[in-house]
């Protein structure tokens, strides 16, 4: 596989990160301590190089008919300035990939795909539009994308936002974008801020052109300093985003699984007038019940002892393989072992004990309501 390398590996080298592969990117995994930077975006902030992302374009008078065909969700209700999380699925109702979709303009959006499925989700986009009037521009190769996460984000972005500016970051509401002037370098540039994440706190993320990807880094770290901003890895942020309940595609989401059982039902609008690609696969899995009354669920686990489960054990109920566990870790903020599962759908209450096979030892895990971490607002 061929390796990628964002604009900003040499600051990470510079700040001794170690790094791995993710959707054929080298990534930082840590700097210093795992451990250290959850922490620190639970409590202060943490900033992490999202570039492996993928940026795309949709533009032209038929953008929202076009996204409401293509995607799953109805993205032409989206009021301009705001963003919807959606799932692109292929016509047997599989999921391609999930995805947030901003409206910057009434024929204009940015849709953000995962970084192992950028480019598929963008030749899929492509290949959806033949019959509509619209744009599809792939601009991820030339766009960085930078976040800074936890409860000190706000304070640290507004100290590089001019102070005439300020009410559009303090005013921007979650899952919505604005164009706000940034210093970088004591050159203020207009960059698209969106108020989103992956993390179950606040946070920001910068959309910024890769030659001036370095410079911002720098400039957020040296802003956030007082606050206790730290460049925080891919390992935490697979904490981070477990204990908040979010699915990672490749782990709870593929093109095996679908939204219903996946708990993303409410995703899909069967509502909207048009038709959209697995439109008919969605609605019969729907009426069939899969994922609420037949077939497998996906839930969250508590653990009851100290052993942490992990991807792919076995789940079992009284012996018998029930199902299996996507996600799994010891939680460092709740102080106990998490994970995510598919399990049939009859032991998928809430309060429903179930064993996880940790490597041949039975191990006790609870059903519990997701997520399992949610901030004070």
């Amino acid at each position: 596989m061929t390796e990628n390398y964002t604009a900003l590996y040499d600051q990470h080298k510079k700040a001794g990160a170690s790094f791995t592969d993710f959707g054929g990117w080298q990534m930082p995994l840590k700097y210093t301590s795992e451990l250290a930077e959850h922490h620190a975006v639970r409590n202060a902030a943490g900033l992490f190089d999202l570039s492996h992302m993928g940026e795309v374009w949709v533009t032209g008078p038929d953008a929202g008919a076009f996204l409401d065909y293509a995607l799953a969700g109805k993205l032409s209700a989206i009021a301009v300035g705001k963003a919807k999380y959606s799932l692109i699925c292929d016509a047997d109702g599989g999921i391609i990939d999930d995805l947030i979709s901003y409206r910057r303009g009434e024929e204009e959006y940015l849709v953000v795909p995962n970084a192992g499925n950028a480019a598929q989700v963008a030749a899929a986009l492509a290949e959806r539009a033949a019959n509509f009037d619209v744009a599809v521009g792939d601009v991820s190769a030339e766009t960085s994308l930078i976040a800074v996460q936890g409860p000190s984000a706000e304070a640290i972005l507004l100290q590089l936002v001019p102070a005439e500016q300020h009410a559009l970051v303090t005013e921007l509401k979650y899952y919505a974008a604005v164009e706000v002037g940034i210093a970088v370098n004591d050159v203020v540039q207009t960059l698209l801020l969106a108020r989103t994440g992956y993390t179950g706190e606040d946070g920001f993320e910068i959309y910024v052109p890769n030659d001036d990807a370095a410079r911002l880094w720098e400039a957020l770290l040296d802003a956030g300093t007082v606050h206790g901003l730290i460049p925080a890895g891919l390992a935490c942020r697979d904490s981070l985003r477990l204990e908040a309940g979010m699915p990672l595609y490749g782990n709870e989401l593929s093109s095996r699984v679908n939204a219903y059982a996946a708990g993303l039902g409410p995703v899909v609008s069967l509502a909207k007038e048009s038709d959209f690609v697995g439109r008919e696969a969605l609605a019969a899995i729907k009426a069939a019940g899969v994922g609420s009354t037949i077939g497998q669920k996906l839930v969250g686990l508590k653990g009851l002892g100290r052993r942490a489960a992990r991807g792919h054990y076995p789940v079992l109920k009284d012996g018998t393989l029930v199902g299996e566990v996507t996600s799994g870790q010891p939680s460092p903020t709740l102080g106990y072992p998490v994970a995510m599962a598919y399990v049939d759908v009859e032991y998928s209450e809430v309060g429903t004990v179930l064993d996880v096979d940790l490597r041949g030892k039975a191990e006790q895990f609870e059903v519990v309501s997701l997520p399992f971490y949610k901030r004070a607002r």
